[in-house]
């Protein structure tokens, strides 16, 4: 056959086999339904009723001294990048470092199996010795509260 184009009852005649495949019909497909898709997500993002939500103002982007407060559940301590093997090395520490800070800012990073008292006693402390705003680091959960 010297020609190449073949019609269907070439093809069903013919031995060669199909060597090309028709993507046209996948394309139409796809782009249909990111169409539909684009249109319905705002709908479904709508709650039931309308609210009034409040305007937060966050200090995202902006730098700022901080100290950090790191407690894993195996007990390990530190306070930045330095790690104490005491609680009381660790306290002695955290007072020096707040009275060398200007912000006097706390990041307590602790592992969800730290007891509540661990962490409470750190940030009674943090307080004590200065500290002006304390913060309890956690991570972004789905809307059912697990992660």
């Amino acid at each position: 056959m010297p020609s190449a184009m073949y019609t269907s009852k070439q093809l069903e005649q013919s031995d060669e086999p199909v060597t090309g495949i028709n993507i046209t019909p996948l394309v139409d497909v796809c782009l249909t339904l990111v169409i539909i898709f684009m249109v319905t997500a705002p709908i479904l993002s709508d709650p039931v009723f309308k609210v009034t939500l409040p305007v937060a103002r966050t200090k995202e982007g902006e730098e700022t001294e901080k100290i950090t407060v790191t407690i894993s559940k195996e007990g390990r301590m530190a306070i930045n990048e330095k790690e104490f093997k005491s609680y009381d090395e660790l306290a002695k520490n955290l007072k020096n470092t707040l009275e060398k800070s200007s912000t006097k800012y706390v990041i307590f990073m602790a592992d969800e199996e730290v007891t509540y008292g661990k962490l409470t006693d750190l940030m009674y402390l943090a307080k004590e010795y200065g500290a002006l705003s304390m913060t309890i680091a956690t991570e972004q959960g789905r809307a059912n509260g697990h992660k």
